[in-house]
């Protein structure tokens, strides 16, 4: 979603997914100056719980990246205004294979307000029950089973890059402890 401060900036591109708008602002130097904004629906960002010990984490392919990536499963928002929650259900289902009796609402932040309006809702999703992967055709997905000791030692030894990820789990080592 555009900020109303800026709507009436030109879009450059529109996506998929996403749309780019070129924004002018004023600088303490007094001039104008130029910057692309990715606008964004929204995403969602969920960590499946199995148990007090064990989470799901995902080997998924980024082209982008050029390497296949451990990452927390996560989508974007469907345009036309899909709910955050039921974009979380539909995404654990799709990616890990997983449907959750629970899902709660931890944290909603920024991704990368230097260049984008795109917010990240976080969500632990438990009670999970096995119903079978339903990927995109797109997607290179495959699920694991990892301790949350494993998931964090691969956090601090760097194994895991994305940094929705080590948000997520850094974030769900501090929540956790704290219950």
């Amino acid at each position: 979603m555009l900020p109303s401060s800026l709507e009436q900036s030109p879009r450059v591109y529109a996506g998929v997914r996403f749309d780019v708008h070129r924004v002018e602002l004023h600088g303490t130097d007094g001039q104008m100056h130029v910057r692309d904004l990715v606008v964004h629906p929204g995403s969602v960002l969920i960590i499946p719980e199995l148990d007090d010990r064990h989470l799901i984490l995902i080997r998924n392919h980024r082209f982008s990246a050029d390497e296949t990536l451990w990452e927390l499963p996560a989508g974007t928002i469907e345009p036309a205004g899909e709910a955050p929650l039921v974009c979380a259900q539909r995404e654990i289902i799709e990616e890990t294979g997983y449907r959750a009796a629970t899902m709660d609402h931890l944290l909603t932040f920024f991704a990368c307000p230097g260049i984008s309006t795109e917010q990240m809702h976080m969500y632990l999703a438990r009670g999970l029950e096995h119903v079978g992967q339903d990927l995109d055709a797109s997607e290179q997905i495959e699920p694991r089973v990892v301790s949350v000791a494993d998931a964090l030692a691969m956090v601090k030894n760097g194994e895991i890059r994305d940094g929705k990820t080590l948000a997520g789990l850094l974030y769900y080592d501090m929540w956790s402890r704290q219950q």
